[in-house]
């Protein structure tokens, strides 16, 4: 493994009373080593199959390469999606293109502007096309049930802008990534003669970055995705390993897990990275919808699961700061931190007569952001609150593709523990029913009903209109 996990801060030689003793870990061990088991037994099958996707086959990357080129000649590329069809993306965008990749002038870029769409506000939406020539747009709709509101009307809304400004070439520039041989998507793709990408069996979205959803966006980027699969692949050998000493994504499971049970229902993952930040966004989806469930295995209510809360060094260090080290004793806070940015910038050495001022001078910025991550670590430290740290040597495709993999185990490590389904999203599904519902979907007319009579039932005094 490239990327190091260090984790003193959440041990009692560290922090005191509030930290775990070795002895608690190696209490542990025989848990871990079930729960390793447990996961690599079912690993490609159900819901696991997320577990196989650094190992795709050559061919089906050397198409998704052909196919990106041909959309590389597109000036702005546009991924239609929601949850994990696009935050994925957003990450890998962030992480890995030149930070002001989209303002970068287009002679002197080498692939399209890179837009997600990833809600549906009206005016944030319905303004996008004012930027965009039709001639030279692009688009790839993901939805793995082809019937997700949200993507789908923003799909059904740009197909007809398309369709509008360039008649019957229009198709040539769609191309979906959705389920194998089901859905209106798959349908309409073979219909209307689409590009399309398959959306594996078992890889649900939250888990789906390292599939077609994350790599053909990444493909058109110019990303290298197969070196983003190789870094995954290390970290599916290391998470292999049943002794949590030796497993990062079990010790991080581990530790999360004993950090719950204490009362420390709060996960806050902080990149002092600015390039990682959407990693960050990333995680709270698989966090949360992964590991906030209701009831175990066993169908008794537990109620389980951390809040994922993002923030990003040095930003929050003045916005949040304070309530993680003063608040209260409910947080583990999860830097993220880089040996190598990629650039060495100076501070202006001249002098200014400011003693405040002028022992910046001859620093570099470099220096500056990693004295303020490990001060901010050590300040939460001496507070007794419990933080943790993974540090990238750099930010490539290989140590990102290294880290999601990372956390995607963590997850289903952390899912044994908890004994709980980490792979279903109940809460989640109703509130999509709901929506079906209340929008007339064939089918669902009985819980429209519901609805119906549930909002009779408000009362206006537990209303207040400005009047």
């Amino acid at each position: 493994m490239d990327i190091r996990f260090d984790f003193n801060n959440m041990m009692d030689t560290s922090i005191g009373e509030f930290g775990f003793s070795e002895r608690q870990i190696d209490e542990m061990e025989s848990t871990c080593s079930k729960a390793v088991e447990a996961v690599q037994k079912r690993r490609g099958t159900g819901w696991l199959g997320w577990m196989e996707l650094p190992y795709q086959p050559a061919e089906e990357l050397s198409r998704m390469k052909e196919i990106a080129s041909r959309f590389q000649e597109c000036k702005d590329f546009v991924v239609l999606g929601i949850g994990g069809s696009a935050l994925g993306t957003i990450a890998l965008k962030s992480a890995l293109l030149h930070p002001w990749h989209d303002l970068i002038p287009e002679k002197s870029r080498k692939t399209p502007r890179l837009h997600v769409l990833d809600n549906v506000d009206p005016y944030w939406l319905g303004t996008f096309t004012d930027v965009l020539d039709p001639s030279s747009t692009c688009v790839n709709v993901i939805s793995k049930s082809g019937s997700t509101a949200e993507t789908m009307s923003q799909f059904l809304w740009m197909r007809k802008w398309l369709k509008e400004n360039l008649g019957d070439s229009y198709a040539e520039h769609i191309v979906v990534t959705t389920d194998p041989v089901k859905g209106a998507l798959r349908a309409m793709a073979e219909e209307e003669g689409f590009a399309a990408f398959t959306i594996p069996e078992g890889v649900g979205g939250r888990f789906s970055v390292l599939s077609p959803v994350g790599l053909f966006p990444a493909s058109v980027m110019g990303i290298d995705v197969g070196e983003l699969l190789s870094g995954a692949a290390a970290a599916d050998e290391a998470a292999r390993e049943e002794n949590p000493w030796s497993n990062q994504a079990l010790m991080m499971a581990l530790l999360a897990f004993l950090s719950f049970n204490n009362g420390r229902n709060i996960w806050v993952m902080m990149p002092y990275v600015q390039g990682l930040k959407d990693v960050a966004d990333w995680f709270r989806q698989l966090w949360a919808e992964s590991l906030g469930k209701a009831v175990n295995r066993h169908g008794a209510e537990v109620h389980v699961g951390q809040t994922p809360v993002k923030a990003l060094g040095t930003t929050d260090q003045h916005s949040q700061v304070q309530l993680y080290i003063e608040g209260p004793q409910d947080k583990v806070i999860h830097f993220i931190g880089v040996e190598d940015y990629g650039l060495e910038l100076e501070i202006p050495s001249e002098k200014t007569g400011q003693d405040s001022l002028d022992y910046l001078g001859g620093h570099t910025f470099n220096e500056l952001i990693k004295a303020e991550r490990e001060a901010t670590a050590l300040a939460l430290a001496e507070a007794g609150r419990p933080n943790c740290t993974h540090i990238l040597p750099s930010v490539t495709p290989f140590t990102l593709g290294e880290l999601l993999f990372t956390f995607e185990m963590a997850t289903a490590y952390s899912g044994e523990l908890y004994d709980i389904d980490a792979f279903d999203q109940p809460g989640v599904e109703a509130g999509k029913v709901a929506t079906y519902a209340l929008l007339g979907r064939p089918g669902y007319e009985s819980r429209r009903r519901d609805i119906e009579k549930a909002t009779k039932n408000r009362r206006e005094k537990f209303v207040i209109d400005r009047k």
